[in-house]
């Protein structure tokens, strides 16, 4: 099986809120972009955004996704996201286990 630790990553996603959250999430299980969408809710953000400081309430979407799905995942979220410039930052993930990993690969369709 073509798997290593560093194919697997954490995609950090903020949004304006738990629907706009749930239906990326959905949106990218069923585009088999991800394995796993985790939402937090109640995240405060503040930021500078056209010249002003913003302190507002967003949503956190962590998507669990391998190197090959990223450019399809950010597009996706691209598609279906209301902010100009969303937040998409993927990390790989370093070590984890090995059954979990390998569950990433499989329900993303590697």
């Amino acid at each position: 099986m073509p798997f290593s630790d560093s194919t697997c990553y954490f995609v950090y996603i903020t949004t304006s809120g738990i629907d706009e959250a749930r239906l990326i999430g959905q949106a990218l299980i069923d585009d088999k972009l991800a394995a796993c969408a985790n939402i937090v809710d109640g995240m405060e953000s503040i930021y500078r955004w056209e010249g002003k400081v913003v302190q507002d309430q967003e949503t956190v979407l962590i998507a669990k996704t391998t190197r090959n799905r990223l450019g399809e995942l950010e597009a996706r979220v691209k598609e279906l996201h209301s902010y100009d410039v969303p937040c998409i930052v993927a990390m790989p993930i370093g070590f984890g286990s090995s059954d979990y990993l390998e569950w990433i690969w499989r329900e993303t369709g590697e």
